[in-house]
């Protein structure tokens, strides 16, 4: 048990400052108002996720621990639902319905798109 605790939670700490990075550099780069870090975040972890899959059910037989260090611990810490949910309400708050309407397509439709492409790319490569 505990070493699928720490399996966990060093994925989380990877993912967790990943989203940090993120975050800081896109509220550098692009609109810091548009909540664009929780955006590139929920994305490429969905890709990540989609191609990690697609490698354990189609080419690779993984150890369990790998399922529990990037599924489980990375990708949970790294994608941000909580973040994602708080964004949109606060733009609403802020009257920025379209803004917020915009937030809630994006993350969703291009993040089931990248869950497609990852496992796209898993089988491609």
């Amino acid at each position: 048990m505990l070493k699928e605790v720490m399996l966990v939670g060093g994925g989380a700490f990877v993912g967790a400052n990943a989203r940090y990075g993120v975050n800081v550099l896109s509220a550098r780069w692009l609109d810091p108002a548009w909540p664009h870090g929780t955006l590139i975040a929920n994305v490429c972890g969905s890709l990540v996720l989609g191609f990690f899959f697609a490698v354990l059910s189609t080419r690779a037989v993984a150890d369990p621990a790998l399922r529990l260090l990037v599924a489980v611990g990375f990708c949970g810490s790294f994608t941000t639902f909580s973040s994602y949910a708080h964004e949109t309400l606060r733009l609403f708050e802020q009257g920025a319905w379209g803004a917020a309407a915009a937030n809630v397509l994006a993350n969703n439709l291009l993040c089931l798109f990248a869950v497609l492409a990852g496992m796209w790319l898993a089988r491609w490569i």
